[in-house]
Order: C-alpha cells, then structure tokens, then sequence
C-alpha cells in the first residue's frame, strides 16, 4: 500500500490542538519538539498517550527513554516508533503506521525532564487524529438472483467507510426509477422489486462511494427456468455381457440438476438386479457393465432443478442373446387319444426362429410326422397321441444369434387322462333367494393320480365364498342372486391333463341383466345405437331399454327411452357436429331397473369444408334445425377463466382471451342451457376485443350452465362449461318490481285523467265567457 505522511508542526507548551487526516493503511507523524529548560539538554523520558474515554481516560501506547527498551500499548505493536534524531520532525514525534479505524482519536505528547528545577513549566502537545476510508460492502446481494414473474425481492446492500458511504442503485447503466413496484428504503441500502415483470429483468448495480472512492458489486436478476433435457436417451441394442451407456444431458437456471434413472418406473438404485452393475455419472448419463439378457426394457430420465414439474425423456434397451433353454421337465405326460403338448421351455432374443428335436437320440422331423406339429413357442404339440410317442426328447432352439445348447433329456410317458364319472346338468334354473346343488366327480386312469375337482365361472369372476360351499366335488351356493347368473365349469385335473364340464345357471325373477356388445354409427347430427339384450330376469318378464347420453366433460346425463317397446336400435337426433359423446343402455322390467351396459364413446362427424348441411327432418317433414354453412379451419384457443357475477342491473358474464392463437378469433359466442339443450344467449357477434357480456334477465332459483365459444373464421372452440344457480330472491325482487311498476302506472294514469279532465273544464269556461262577451257586444251596439 502506497505510503503517504501528514506533517504537522507544534511547539511544545502550546494548548492548541493539532488535527491531524490519515487515510485508512496510510501513515502519519504526530510531530512533537522537546524544549529543555533552559535550552540546556537534560535526561527525559518520551511517553504518548491516547484518550479513550470521555472522561479523560487515557492509555499509554509508547514510552521511550534513552538506553532503555521501548514499550508499545496494545494494539500498537510493530505500528509506532519514535522518528530518527536526524529527520526534520521534533525529537518528541512519533511514527504510526498502518492506520486503522480505531486509531481515531485525541492523543498526548508527554515529555518529562529528569533531574528538572523544582520550577518547570507543563511540557504537552494534543493531537487529533480523523481516520478516512474508502466504502467497502459489508453485505452485498447474491450474484445471480433467479426468480418467477409475479415473485418480490429485496436486494440488500451495505457499506462501511469514512465519511459514511453513500448508497446508489442502478439497473443496466442507468439509476433506478422508483415506481409503485419498485423503491429505495432504508438509507439506500435496500432495493425493493414487488410482482415482478419482464421489464425488471436485467443487471442491478449497487454502487457506495465517499471522498475517499467508490466500490460497486452487481447482481443479475434472471427468471429462474426449469431443467430441459437437451440430449435425450436413444433407443440402443447390445449383447449379452456388453456395456451400455444412454446419456441425459439437461440444461436449467439455475444449473443445479439433479438427474434420476428409472426402469420400467422403479429407481434403477431399487433394482436388485442391477444394483452391483449400475453406474449414475455426474453428467447424468446411466451405464450399465454388463447388460444382461433382464436388463431389457424401457430407462427413463428425469431431469429438475426445484423448479416447474420435472422432465422426463425414454428410450429402450434391447439386449440381444442366443437362445437358450431355461427350465428341462425330467418327466412329462401325455393324455392318451387326446391332444398334448411337450413342452420347451425357451428364452430368445431375437424373437426364436426355429427349435430341432430329437427322440430317442434321433432327429425326429416333425413337418414329416402325422398328428405333430411345431408350435410357434417351439414346443410339440400331438393332435392325438399314441403309444408310440413315448420316448426320450430333446430341443435345441435357434435365432439370428444362434443357440446356448440344447435341453436335458424329458422323459415323456403316455397314460389314459381322468375321465369324469359325475357331470353336472347343461341347465340350472332357479329363483332369487332359493339354493342350487351342482354335482361333478372324476377317476383316475391306471398308474396316475386321482384327479383335483374345482368349480370357477367361466367369465373369471370369484365365487362367493360366504354363500358356497363344495364338498367332495359338488358346489351348494345358497340364497341365489342376480350376480350369480352365468356359466360354471367343474374342472378335473392331475399331471397327465385337464377336463372340463360346463353348466349354465338361470336366476329367474330379477331385473334385467345388463346389455352387452353396444355399438353406434354417426352423422354430423345425430347417432345410431345397438346392442345385446341382456337377460330380461325370466320368461315372465318384459324388458325397455333406455338411452343415457352427455356430452363429454358433461357432469349431467340426459335420457331418452326406446321406442318401439323392446327394440334394441334407435337413433338420437339434434346432436352438436364435431362433437364427442357417451352413451349407455339400461334395461327395466316389472322388477325395476337393471344394470347399465358399458360406456362406449362416439364423436359426431365434422362438417366438410364450406358444405352446405341439411339438418335432418322428423316424421312430419319438419326440420330439426334449419340448414347451415359452416366452415372449418384452425381453431383459435380456449376462452379461460369464465365467469357470471350478478351486478345491480343483471348478471355480468366475463372471461379472459384464449393464449394461444388469440389472433384467430373473430367474434365471441356465448351458449347456455337449463336442460340437455344448448341455446345461444347473445344476440350478434361479440366483437374479439370485449370480454364481458351483460344478461339482464335470468330465472330466480334456476341452475344455468354456461360456455363461451371463440369463433375464427373457419372454426370455434369452446370453454370449459361452469355452473352458476340463479338466487331465488332474484324472482321475488322481479315480481316487486312489477307490483311497484304497476301501481305507479295506476298512480300516474289518475293524475293524467284529473289533469285531462280540468283542461276540458277550463276550455268550456274560456268559451262560456267567450260566448258572454259576444253577447253583451250586441246589445252596446243596439240600445233600448
């Protein structure tokens, strides 16, 4: 640091102070002379004092006396020195290096004579040090600062220095404008962003500066981004015992991505198979040493940084290996005189392309060999087996990368299947509440097992446990229900095959069951329905059908019943274009109700290109909506965020434009509707730049539910549906307002009639007088 002294010249004896500037690691000389007594040298003793209090407190900091060693206070060590004999400053000064702030203060030269006369004069100099130093930061804010549009901040920035420092604020080059979002508080020292806005993005510089100098630090407000995968995973293929790496390369701001792997969903590090060969680098790519023929399957990486919703991007390993035989039967039978199969159990990839058997240590052709053929899983299926296909058989499965060897030895016996001694009756009908038995019993062939009875329905379904019970082969379910209708299969089983015996049973005196193998065809305007019957609950019982149908996203069904009575078609008519909708059955007879078919979804076809469409027309040649000419094209975006707030002078209806494709729209269209039907409630267009709509008169007490549609030149799309229940005093205020109305039309016909009818008696009374004063005209013009 550079070195620069301050002189100040005293006389010892003088009471004037002496004020002594030092910049902050500088040095500086208090100068001090000493004047003997009598200009005659005499011994002395230096001491320098600092006051350290306001009461006068004082500390030496160095005492100096010829031969002897010097003393420095505290603080002041290797930092003062008495000034050469030689040099120009009195032989009392003292030399303070390396200023420091605490140095400030008032100090004393002190010289005392030794062996003075008993008359000497006070021999003192007080000097004032002022220590100056350039600003530097205490606290500063971040270098980046990451942040969301709409976020606040605060932005702190403090200085320590002498002269205290001043504060100023600058954003890119140019001082900061205080707005009603963004200020100055406390001293400078804090910048304040509120609900920030593009345009409060960019460099802010806080600069601290005093008569010694200036300092600045900068801090660069950035919106905060979330991590986006810039090199996604490919899709790779290897060999078993290979390595594989797929790479994940994300970008983010902030830049601290934290990158996850998954197969098939799990974690890989959860994964035991992989854990001891998984490797996760810091760049975020996933090896794998060695891949092994399980490691096939979807790896999936997820990218994020604490910001938005994490990315994600896939890609498949495929792990390539010869084919190979994993599991050899010692022993597997044969069901005489029926089909069988001899199992190979094969693992390939590629897919296998063919398998090579052999019996009985020769190579048995089956494309060549009668009631055999090769399955596409490469095991032998027999069409009839014979005593002659026992024996010893091997396979040995192949595809593009060859084969790991051939299966063990399979000893294949044939043996007679089980046979059934007991099957249950084709038909069970019974009523609801009531109990069914079912019987079923099987024998075992010679040199086999005895055959394990087991009773399933056939559509999958579990029993009832609570309400069946079987015993020895034979099934009791009891208190029959609706739910137990259907088809069950006693199934007969030991090692050598499977039989089965199957028994429908009939629950009569229910609801319908429910219909089955729904269809539908469309048009612009309407849609075709078909389906199953269900069982109708018995021969007693006639069954309707009616139709449910919503659009889709609609909370509320609306109904239709089949006409004629029974008919399993019907058509639904005036239905929107373009439009997708659900649609279900339900049957009913004397009982009530029954169950609901499956929703199925159709969609309405959309109007050709500037095609003119009739509407279709009903039985009497009326049409259900008159023709239309409607365009297609691309849609603008979806109106968001609407609303319906009731306002002194009706119900304002508000929303926000689209953001996407805004530019498209032409007009606005608002839809209503009370019931199934949907109505258009304004009348014109809505001009693309209004957001609101005025409806003055809406029903007290009704539910109202509203969409608006934003309409291009080509196309439309519409908003979410929202549901807004009209208050029912809004119908008693409408009929006070009519009795108010009426009884001051009343009021105001009574006062028109009076004023009417006393204009006609000032009229007859102008023309009475009138009459009068001709009269006495003539008689002044003819006296008696």
């Amino acid at each position: 640091m550079k070195r620069a002294t301050r002189e100040v010249e005293s006389i010892a004896g003088s009471q004037d102070a002496v004020h002594i500037t030092a910049i902050l690691g500088e040095s500086v000389v208090f100068n001090c002379h000493v004047d003997f007594p009598g200009d005659h040298p005499v011994p002395y003793v230096l001491q320098w004092e600092k006051k350290v209090s306001e009461k006068g407190q004082e500390i030496p900091i160095f005492i100096w006396y010829e031969s002897y060693p010097t003393h420095s206070g505290e603080g002041y060590e290797g930092r003062v020195s008495r000034v050469p004999p030689n040099s120009t400053f009195g032989a009392a000064s003292l030399n303070l290096t390396d200023i420091r702030e605490s140095d400030q203060g008032w100090y004393e030269c002190k010289v005392v004579f030794l062996n003075r006369p008993p008359k000497q004069h006070k021999n003192g100099t007080w000097f004032h040090l002022d220590v100056h130093a350039p600003p530097r930061f205490s606290v500063t804010p971040e270098d980046i600062i990451y942040v969301n549009l709409g976020d606040s901040i605060i932005l702190n920035c403090q200085a320590d220095g002498t002269p205290t420092p001043e504060i100023l604020w600058y954003k890119d080059a140019n001082p900061v404008d205080p707005s009603s979002t963004v200020g100055i508080f406390n001293d400078g020292t804090e910048l304040r962003i509120s609900t920030i806005r593009h345009e409060d993005i960019g460099d802010y510089t806080c600069i601290a500066r005093n008569g010694e100098g200036q300092v600045s630090h900068t801090a660069r407000v950035i919106i905060a981004g979330g991590a986006v995968i810039m090199v996604p995973p490919t899709n790779q293929t290897k060999l078993e015992g290979e390595k594989v790496q797929f790479t994940c390369e994300a970008k983010a701001m902030p830049g601290n991505v934290t990158v996850r792997w998954f197969r098939e969903g799990s974690p890989v590090r959860e994964v035991a198979a992989l854990e001891t060969r998984v490797t996760i680098r810091k760049d975020g790519s996933l090896i794998i040493n060695p891949v092994s023929a399980d490691d096939s399957g979807q790896y999936t990486c997820e990218v994020s940084n604490g910001i938005g919703e994490p990315q994600s991007a896939s890609a498949y390993l495929n792990i390539e290996y010869p084919a190979k035989v994993t599991f050899t039967p010692t022993i597997q039978y044969l069901p005489f005189r029926l089909a069988g199969v001899v199992q190979c159990y094969i693992k390939a990839n590629p897919p296998l392309q063919y398998v090579t058997w052999t019996k009985d240590k020769r190579l048995l052709e089956p494309y060549q060999t009668k009631d055999i053929v090769i399955m596409n899983n490469g095991s032998l299926l027999f069409t009839r087996v014979n005593q002659n296909h026992q024996g010893r058989y091997t396979c040995t499965p192949y595809n593009a990368q060859g084969t790991q060897g051939s299966s063990g030895h399979m000893e294949v016996l044939v043996r007679k299947p089980p046979a059934f001694t007991v099957e249950p009756d084709p038909l069970y009908q019974r009523k609801v509440g009531e109990s069914v038995e079912m019987h079923c019993d099987a024998q075992e062939a010679e040199g086999t097992s005895k055959p394990a009875i087991q009773w399933q329905r056939r559509d999958g379904q579990p029993l009832q446990k609570n309400r069946v019970k079987i015993n020895n082969g034979n099934i009791t379910i009891e208190n029959l229900r609706r739910s137990d209708f259907g088809y069950y299969q006693c199934v007969a089983s030991n090692e050598v095959a499977t039989i089965v015996s199957a028994t429908q049973l009939v629950i009569e005196g229910t609801q319908p069951h429910a219909p089955y193998n729904l269809s539908g065809s469309a048009t612009e305007f309407s849609v075709t329905l078909s389906w199953m019957p269900g069982y109708s609950g018995g021969p007693d019982y006639k069954q309707d059908y009616t139709i449910w149908y919503r659009e889709a996203g609609v909370s509320e069904w609306s109904t239709i019943p089949v006409t004629p009575s029974g008919s399993t078609q019907v058509t639904i008519n005036r239905l929107s274009p373009g439009t997708t909708y659900e649609f279900q059955v339900i049957g009913k007879n004397a009982l009530g109700d029954g169950m609901m078919s499956k929703v199925i979804t159709i969609r309405t076809l959309d109007i050709d290109s500037y095609k003119s469409i009739l509407f279709p027309i009903d039985s009497t040649g009326s049409t259900f909506f008159p023709p239309v000419f409607r365009p297609t094209g691309p849609k603008p975006g979806q109106p968001r965020n609407v609303t319906v707030v009731e306002i002194p002078n009706g119900f304002l209806i508000s929303w926000q434009v689209p953001l996407e494709r805004a530019h498209l729209v032409q007009f606005y269209t608002i839809k209503y509707r009370t019931d199934a039907q949907w109505k258009t409630l304004n009348r014109g267009q809505i001009r693309p730049e209004e957001t609101s709509y005025l409806v003055k008169n809406l029903v007290g007490g009704r539910t109202y539910y509203f969409r608006v549609l934003a309409n291009s030149l080509k196309s439309y799309e519409t908003s979410e549906e929202i549901k807004f229940p009209v208050p029912a005093r809004v119908k008693h205020k409408a009929i006070t307002a009519g009795v108010v109305g009426g009884i001051l039309f009343f009021i105001v016909a009574i006062i028109l009639s009076i004023c009417a009818v006393k204009i006609c008696n000032k009229r007859k009374r102008r023309k009475q007088e009138k009459d009068l004063c001709k009269e006495k005209a003539k008689q002044a013009d003819y006296p008696a």
